[in-house]
């Protein structure tokens, strides 16, 4: 028989964390890798700053490992991390003194996905998004956050539910008022 030697990329997360329970540190180094840009991303549109949002990466990766001991066996790591994260960097924007609005420059930064557009489709596309971004800017913070959880870092609703610590029925109300108030924002019809 050959024994092949364990890959930590293969694991599943709860394994890894067990793993990291234990005291494996290749194991939680693996959890880092694997969430280090989600992680940053969430608490970029938080705090609007690279260095912040690296900051607020590092002390969200800091407390998780702490509090591993109290993570739920069989729960999903992703949305309990990103919890951590986008609490770490509202901490880190309240402590600043900034009630700033939720930026959005990460998804305004992308490129677009269709590499074959036009030059002409690529700058209404553009366009259309500063004003999407405009408008999203212009909402209450807690509107800006549900529809950044949702829509900006592609949360399912029930992992934007666990980031928010809300209910998935209040997530559903609340990111459909939100979006309303964007229509709204936009001068679009409200949806019957």
């Amino acid at each position: 028989m050959v024994v092949r030697p364990l890959n930590l990329d293969e694991l599943a997360d709860g394994e890894l964390v067990e793993r990291a329970r234990r005291g494996d540190v290749s194991a939680y180094e693996q959890i880092v890798e694997r969430y280090r840009e989600p992680v940053f991303r969430a608490a970029y549109l938080v705090t609007r700053s690279s260095a912040d949002a690296e900051e607020a990466a590092q002390d969200a990766f800091v407390k998780t490992y702490r509090a591993l001991g109290r993570f739920r066996t069989g729960a999903p790591l992703r949305p309990w991390l990103m919890r951590i994260a986008v609490n770490e960097s509202r901490n880190r924007v309240r402590s600043a003194g900034r009630r700033d609005a939720l930026a959005l420059r990460a998804a305004a930064e992308r490129p677009p996905e269709d590499s074959d557009q036009s030059p002409e489709a690529a700058l209404l596309a553009a366009e259309r998004r500063h004003e999407l971004l405009a408008a999203v800017e212009r909402l209450r913070e807690e509107d800006q956050l549900v529809i950044a959880c949702r829509y900006f870092l592609g949360l399912s609703e029930a992992e934007a539910a666990q980031v928010l610590g809300w209910r998935a029925g209040t997530l559903k109300s609340r990111l459909s008022r939100a979006l309303g108030r964007l229509r709204s924002e936009l001068g679009e019809e409200a949806r019957p």
